[in-house]
C-alpha cells in the first residue's frame, strides 16, 4: 500500500467539511485528489 500524500489532519479536515455540507467535488480539488480516491 502507498503512502498518502496528505495527513491525517488533512483526512479529517476533509471529511469534516463534507460533513458539514461542502461540495465532495470541491473538497477533492482543493485537497487534489480525485473524487474516485475519496
Amino acid at each position: 500500500m502507498n503512502r498518502s500524500k496528505l495527513t491525517d489532519a488533512q483526512i479529517a479536515f476533509g471529511l469534516r467539511q463534507v460533513e458539514e455540507g461542502t461540495p465532495i467535488s470541491e473538497v477533492c480539488r482543493k485537497a487534489g485528489i480525485a473524487e474516485a480516491t475519496f
